[in-house]
């Protein structure tokens, strides 16, 4: 199993800020221990929560927002036809979206999404062996 550096920094990370709660916890004195006991595994079991729910938190807001985008560019480009993809791995923004555009084959625009209200085209990639030119699809006033 291959883990992405990202997700090593957080276990560690993680690991050594529970293992610092369970020593506080054990090392003050006896008498309000079992309350920093209770503190320390009520904080563990928080960041447990947070891990667990994380992966379908950004799986919701990324249809949510793959949907906003959707709407955006039937707005901004009518009578065309995309696909929507996203790069895969933990380095990328989740929220930002590659669109290629059916009459513009290679091109990808990646385009932002924050809400509704705040969508905007960040950039692009160009099919290998292509001159660097506009394409039809950019939009300067967001750069």
């Amino acid at each position: 199993m291959d883990l992405h550096p990202i997700t090593v920094i957080e276990i560690i990370f993680t690991v050594t800020l529970i293992n610092t709660l369970f020593i506080i916890a054990f090392l003050i004195p006896k008498t309000k221990r079992k309350t920093g006991l209770y503190t320390a595994t009520s904080i563990t079991a928080l960041i447990l929560l947070f891990f667990i729910i994380r992966p379908f938190w950004i799986n919701y807001h990324f249809s949510v927002k793959k949907e906003q985008l959707t709407f955006y560019l039937e707005k901004q480009f009518p009578n065309e036809k995309w696909q929507i993809t996203q790069n895969i791995g933990r380095q990328y923004n989740p929220y930002i979206f590659l669109v290629e555009f059916h009459n513009e084959k290679g091109w990808k625009y990646h385009f932002y999404v924050k809400n509704a209200d705040h969508i905007r085209q960040n950039g692009f990639s160009q099919p290998d062996g292509t001159e660097i030119k506009n394409g039809k699809h950019m939009q300067r006033e967001d750069w």
